[in-house]
């Protein structure tokens, strides 16, 4: 798949300003979508979209296929006469520079519920429900039993019967958050800007998924995971970072011709306009870790799906606008893999200067034209973080490997690091690569904290939010300049 040369932000629906201490699809991201057409960039990256569980990480979801609740508009449901103007007065104070979940999550999903006593079924609705009863209806009984039965895990469950009003409820949610995103993805269009989601390898166990399609994955008799996901020790993570997904039961997928997986792509590219397929080197590859170990480091690279699955999608779907996330142990296989289908490759500006034997590919010059260039991911310290000493893998940099990093940063970019954002920016912008991505952090130039995860840890992270009119006009011109001199 040939990508336009363009370049783009990366940012989370959920850390857009607002006054409902969450980002949402009201009007703070039109107003985004405003400031990429303004300042010449083509692409919008998120990250995955669905209901979050644990932690609320994006890729920890409740449902592969559904859209999370959180990123309604209530302004929206006040438009459409769920809510009146009067019961958004109350609204809490909330804190602008991160989502207190906490606080937010009780206050919205009270307005959620109310704005549906005022629903009334219409045609509309019944037809999207139809049109999606392949995963809605699994997944709206799935949240209503899951509701019922105190959040806990579905393998906890004592109550095995769901209210049909709760079951309800949870398609309108599904129908208003799907409703708000396509207008929301239509508006972009009209600006010129494209739609970039990302669709995890695995998903949680205490899913929709896992629970409606427990065959297909490595489950225990008492449906707990026999075995879970994750990776070995790399430039992320000292001890390997143990996901705890449950792994694929790859076999059982062949035998049903990959329907799954089509499905899943097939919803996904209804929503967006192209894909960061995350852990690409999962599908030749995977690491394994026995049940009930706390690290990744005990474990084993086992044979993934490989040409066959991606075979089967392009068989069903045509050719797939996916970009790989091929980071951290890269093999020779799996980049013939990723050849093979002629997905883009990532390279991250903040792995170049390091002495990581991979480091070398990560620098510019080294590019080729087909890779997606990133400042930094949402697993990475903000570029001014990382200058700061912070960093990648922070306990494994020694204060003379950070030095040593600055001095040969400083050399490679001409640069006496000062607005070091900048000079990342202008790196990528300024390289061969068909496409490049930016965190909003790095155009804001913010420090450690406003990092959106760090991996292997399980708290602190996907709470960071952009504050209120921090996007300026000079950044705006700034970047303007650069797409019009870089042709993008």
């Amino acid at each position: 798949m040939k990508f336009p040369r363009s370049s783009g932000i990366l940012l989370h629906p959920t850390s857009l300003p607002g006054r409902f201490g969450v980002g949402d699809f009201g009007p703070e991201s039109y107003r985004f979508a405003d400031f990429l057409a303004d300042a010449g960039l083509h692409i919008w990256q998120v990250l995955p979209l669905a209901p979050t569980g644990y932690g609320e990480s994006p890729y920890q979801s409740l449902s592969s296929f559904a859209g999370n609740p959180l990123l309604i508009s209530l302004e929206k449901f006040v438009e459409r006469g769920y809510l009146s103007p009067q019961d958004l007065d109350d609204t809490p104070v909330f804190l602008e520079d991160t989502v207190d979940f906490a606080s937010v999550i009780p206050y919205k999903f009270k307005l959620l519920r109310k704005a549906f006593g005022n629903f009334h079924s219409t045609q509309e609705f019944e037809s999207f429900c139809a049109q999606h009863r392949a995963w809605l209806d699994d997944f709206a009984r799935f949240m209503a039993l899951k509701n019922a039965n105190g959040q806990v895990a579905w393998t906890e469950w004592r109550t095995h019967e769901p209210d049909a009003r709760e079951i309800e409820l949870q398609k309108f949610w599904q129908w208003e958050f799907f409703r708000q995103w396509a207008e929301l993805k239509s508006y972009c269009q009209t600006r010129g800007v494209r739609m970039m989601g990302d669709v995890p390898i695995y998903v949680s166990h205490d899913s929709a998924d896992v629970w409606s399609n427990p065959d297909l994955f490595e489950l225990n008799s008492d449906g707990s995971p026999a075995k879970m996901s994750g990776v070995p020790p790399d430039y992320f993570s000292a001890n390997g970072q143990l996901w705890g997904n449950p792994i694929y039961r790859w076999d059982h997928m062949q035998a049903t011709g990959y329907k799954w997986w089509i499905d899943r792509l097939r919803a996904t590219f209804q929503m967006v306009d192209m894909v960061r397929l995350d852990h690409f080197r999962g599908f030749e590859g995977y690491w394994e870790v026995p049940a009930g170990e706390t690290t990744a480091i005990h474990g084993r690279w086992v044979k993934g799906p490989g040409a066959s699955l991606f075979e089967a999608l392009e068989a069903a779907l045509g050719k797939l606008p996916i970009v790989a996330e091929n980071l951290g142990v890269i093999t020779p296989e799996v980049e013939a893999l990723r050849h093979q289908f002629g997905f883009p490759g990532m390279s991250v500006l903040q792995f170049a200067f390091g002495s990581d034997p991979q480091a070398p590919t990560f620098r510019p010059h080294n590019y080729p034209r087909e890779v997606v260039a990133y400042t930094g991911t949402h697993d990475n310290d903000t570029t001014a973080g990382w200058w700061q000493g912070q960093g990648v893998g922070d306990s494994t940099r020694s204060l003379t490997d950070i030095e040593r990093e600055r001095a040969f940063t400083k050399a490679y970019l001409n640069t006496d690091g000062r607005e070091i954002h900048w000079a990342f920016i202008r790196a990528v912008m300024a390289s061969v690569a068909d496409t490049v991505i930016i965190p909003l952090q790095d155009v804001l130039g913010l420090g450690n904290e406003a990092r959106m995860n760090l991996p292997g840890s399980t708290k602190g992270n996907w709470h960071w939010r952009c504050r209120p009119h921090a996007i300026t006009q000079e950044m705006r011109d700034r970047l303007k300049q650069l797409t019009v001199m870089y042709d993008r």
